[in-house]
């Protein structure tokens, strides 16, 4: 990806050595990041270094003497003049000079005032490895709260505490109490727990494997996952990121922080607790069908994080993505020279969701001609116990060119007519020449070691079981269709603002619950919520008394329904409040009574207010579920399935963050069973799937906009080809005394609509200006096609052809923007007659990494200039910066670009020579 971008001439390397150039945004990262004082120090301290044989401290300062990593360390101990040789000083403030990074290893009520010192000294980042904080309970987690409070509104960064350290083994750092240094190599490896961490290292050297960087990150006091993923993102040296952990911390950091990453960089996750107990069951059905390791599976997937289940497959899985292409689907061919291991690995494969592909027409034609006569004529493909080198090269050529079929694994078996080490000779050409994955399982000891060699050094991964090598393509194909989520344009709706959201409706119904004390609203209340939001729901009207309901139902026409109407039930079947195909007069006052009756014997009469009437819907269509609840660590949670009264029964539903666009809405009604009837069976129509698309669309930004909400269910929606309608309804709103900061946040931040507004250019013309969306790729595509070349030369300090700044991989990371990280302004101008519309303008505003700081950027079309519009988006940017915490704005500009300068200026900015040919920085404090 970094190929279709023109690196930035006025680049400059960090002082660590590290030259990034963000590929979303071609901004450039000129200063040395926070994190580089832990990972990349000049110069550290150590406090608590001992001579004493065992101790924390004296190992810690061996290991950072016995691999040197160009710096200094200074051992810090008020009682000894030097140890191991070294000059001592008795605290912080005696050291020569201000350490980049200081290492606690003192017992842990020290912490709180060392870091005091700490920060007094200017001392910019620290590793506690100490233990006894909260894991130790109330006292430990006051010590914690101290550090915080210390650091708060400052620039330190804290490591842990309670961690075994951290390695750069690429420098030759060891700042770790571990026995033994790290190799180097190209994977980062964070793991929470420090125990793992030294059964890590002690496998790794065993295995030969190295690390770019090797992190025990303990309490996460400060730095969490989203810190470190950002970090090692941006790090040329690290090719993969892998991570044990055991809690999510932060969870928007870390959920913003990978599904930027993901797009470049494998992100590859084990956390144990699958089978922890799911909380109790709440009172929708939603809520009783969460549980929270379902939703950090809904969580990864939704960053293109990739989740393992065993140690072992983190790195099998970190050599296998770094080697192989991903392939398009789950459809995976066998070729093997014997039968029991390709029956082996189909049963790994389709326990875990793959597909064993159908070989096509040709290919069988192809194989038929080629193969001996007994082959097996079927996937997996057994080409015989005697096959030479040559029967194995052209099986694997056959199956490549069939375009169904996504990926191959090779099985080989030692017997009396095979040359393994000649087998692989042969198969190392198509390493990486097919376009697909290629894997291969080398089954045997000694005999096939060199075969082995072989095909691991051209870049075939290689397995000793072929199960295991399946489960490998299954992960892979996993893999592949989350990350074409964060990839997939979305389509736009064509409705447009004719189909916006009554925000203010469904904040009024909310609102006037609240005020009587309810936490639940009634059906009638839950469908009017819907509505307010596009979703279509039965005709429902409220009854009192006999008389009315009847009057209500003769309006509808017959058959209808009765439900019960109260304002504290809430499963009405539970308690006989539901009639159903009620025909005439004297049938809906029976039912009216036999609804109070069952009522009143069941829970008291109090809780009988009536009923609600409504047409009977004919059932022709598939009852679903949608809904949505609370997850402690993600907030809300969607939820879609197999509805009606047997829910929790099948158990058939798909979870997901909000909130979701059409593509993740998409992807959610493909994870169920219920999916392949939605699609038509057995003759029947299929159902309008993107109308349910669009639906499940609008139900999260309900969830999202209107906060108070604390679950929600729509069941059953009935889906029928002629139509979506919700035929029952019910919300649950958190508790009113609850404060607004109270309420849980979504992991993923909504589109932030308070940004959007209209704006009139000096030509009188009004344009709305409003956060970019992913469904604007095709029109951002027109804005470029209208760029002139200085205008390119202005915005990006390098010529950049159109096909580059238009290709759908850049578009992506340019149009996703993840609001919390960046936030993008277009300016927009839509035809009065055919109600299109262009983009004139876009202007970005990205929060630097680690730091306080957005970098601002404004482009415009040559027709479009001088009407204002640049203006005005750098003056929202600011202001944007200033409400999201922001302490300064900061820009880079070609000395030439007058326009921009003069903008600025005029703003308030200072502006500077910058560290580049031709190139002047713009700096403003907020």
């Amino acid at each position: 990806m970094e190929a279709s971008f023109v690196k930035n001439p006025a680049a400059k390397a960090y002082p660590s050595g590290k030259l990034i150039i963000d590929p979303a945004h071609d901004l450039l990262r000129s200063e040395r990041h926070p994190l580089d004082d832990i990972f990349n120090p000049r110069s550290i301290a150590l406090i608590g270094a001992s001579e004493r044989e065992g101790s924390v401290g004296r190992n810690v300062l061996w290991n950072l003497l016995s691999t040197p990593f160009g710096g200094t360390v200074y051992p810090v101990n008020p009682k000894r003049p030097s140890i191991l040789g070294v000059k001592a000083y008795k605290d912080v403030a005696s050291l020569p000079e201000r350490p980049d990074l200081v290492v606690i290893t003192t017992p842990a009520p020290t912490a709180p005032g060392l870091i005091q010192e700490c920060v007094a000294n200017g001392v910019p980042a620290a590793i506690i490895i100490s233990a006894g904080f909260k894991e130790h309970g109330e006292e430990g987690k006051e010590l914690e709260r101290q550090i915080a409070k210390t650091i708060a509104g400052g620039k330190m960064r804290i490591i842990g505490p309670n961690c075994l350290g951290v390695m750069n083994p690429i420098t030759g750092m060891n700042a770790t109490f571990a026995r033994h240094a790290a190799r180097p190599g190209n994977v980062a490896f964070i793991s929470q727990s420090g125990a793992l961490c030294t059964a890590i290292l002690d496998w790794s050297l065993r295995e030969n494997v190295g690390f770019s960087a090797f992190v025990s990150t303990g309490s996460m006091l400060d730095v969490g996952w989203g810190d470190l993923i950002d970090y090692f993102g941006d790090d040329p040296r690290t090719k993969s990121i892998i991570v044990y952990m055991e809690s999510v911390g932060d969870a928007r950091s870390f959920l913003s922080a990978a599904r930027e990453i993901s797009l470049t960089k494998p992100i590859l996750v084990i956390k144990p607790g699958r089978t922890a107990a799911a909380a109790k069951a709440a009172a929708s059905h939603t809520g009783s069908l969460t549980g929270s390791d379902e939703v950090l599976d809904a969580a990864f997937k939704r960053s293109g994080v990739l989740r393992v289940q065993n140690i072992s497959d983190l790195f099998y899985m970190s050599e296998v993505l770094a080697r192989q292409p991903l392939p398009q689907g789950p459809r995976l061919c066998m070729v093997t020279n014997a039968g029991g291991p390709g029956v082996l690995a189909t049963d790994a494969l389709v326990t875990g969701e793959g597909h064993v592909a159908d070989l096509s027409p040709a290919t069988m034609n192809a194989f038929d001609d080629f193969l001996p006569p007994h082959w097996s004529h079927n996937n997996p493909v057994d080409i015989l116990g005697d096959a030479e080198p040559e029967r194995y090269s052209t099986s694997l050529e056959i199956a490549a060119k069939d375009p169904a079929i996504d990926g191959m694994l090779v099985i080989l078996t030692p017997q009396g007519m095979t040359n393994p080490t000649q087998i692989a000779e042969q198969l190392k050409p198509y390493a990486n020449s097919l376009g697909k994955p290629v894997l291969a399982s080398w089954m045997g000891g000694a005999e096939v070691a060199a075969g082995e060699e072989i095909l691991n050094q051209a870049g075939i991964p290689t397995f000793a079981f072929p199960d295991t090598a399946a489960r490998m393509f299954n992960y892979m194909w996993k893999y592949s269709y989350n990350l074409r989520a964060l990839y997939e344009t979305p389509t736009l709706r064509t409705d447009g603002d004719a189909a916006a959201p009554d925000r203010a409706k469904a904040k009024q119904i909310i609102d006037e619950v609240r005020k009587s004390g309810r936490t639940i609203l009634t059906e009638f209340e839950s469908k009017e919520l819907l509505a307010a939001y596009g979703i279509p729901t039965v005709p429902t009207k409220i009854a009192t008394t006999e008389d009315e309901a009847i009057k209500t139902a003769e309006k509808f026409g017959f058959p209808v329904v009765l439900k019960l109407f109260s304002e504290t039930i809430t499963h009405k079947t539970d308690v006989g409040g539901v009639q159903l195909n009620i025909r005439n007069a004297d049938g809906v006052r029976q039912s009216f009574n036999a609804i109070k009756k069952s009522v009143t014997e069941k829970v008291g009469a109090q809780h009988f207010q009536g009923v609600t009437v409504q047409p009977m819907i004919k059932l022709d269509g598939y009852e679903v579920i949608i809904g949505s609840s609370i997850d402690p660590q993600f907030g809300p949670v969607l939820l879609f399935g197999t509805g009606g009264q047997l829910v929790e029964v099948f158990k058939d539903r798909a979870l997901a963050l909000p909130p979701l666009n059409s593509t993740l809405a998409k992807r959610m009604i493909e994870q169920t069973k219920i999916f392949t009837a939605l699609k038509g069976v057995r003759g029947r129509k299929p159902v309008d799937i993107a109308a349910l698309e669009d639906l499940l669309v609008r139900f999260s930004y309900l969830v999202v906009e209107q906060s108070w909400i604390k679950e929600l269910d729509i069941n059953p929606l009935l889906a029928s080809p002629d139509n979506l309608i919700a035929l029952d309804a019910r919300v649950v709103l958190h508790d009113p005394k609850s404060t607004e900061s109270d309420l849980p946040k979504p992991a993923i931040r909504p589109y932030p609509i308070q940004y959007v507004s209209e704006w009139t250019m000096k030509n009188n013309k009004p344009v709305t200006i409003r956060p970019i969306r992913p469904e604007d790729e095709p029109t951002i595509i027109k804005f470029h096609e209208k760029l002139s070349d200085r205008t390119v030369l202005m915005r990006y300090f390098a010529p950049l052809k159109l096909s580059q700044r238009t290709a759908h991989e850049r578009l992506t990371r340019i149009c996703f923007v993840d609001y919390d990280r960046e936030m993008a302004l277009v300016a927009e101008q839509r035809d009065p007659k055919s109600g299109v519309g262009e983009i004139l303008a876009v202007g970005r505003l990205h929060h630097l990494h680690g730091t306080e700081d957005y970098e601002t950027m404004v482009v415009v079309i040559d027709e479009a200039q001088h009407l204002g519009l640049g203006t005005e988006l750098v003056k929202r940017g600011i202001e944007i910066a200033r409400k999201e915490g922001g302490k300064r704005v900061v820009a880079s500009i070609l000395s030439e670009n007058e326009d921009m300068l003069a903008i600025f200026k005029r703003l308030g900015f200072k502006v500077s020579p910058a560290e580049g040919k031709d190139l002047l920085k713009a700096e403003l404090e907020l």
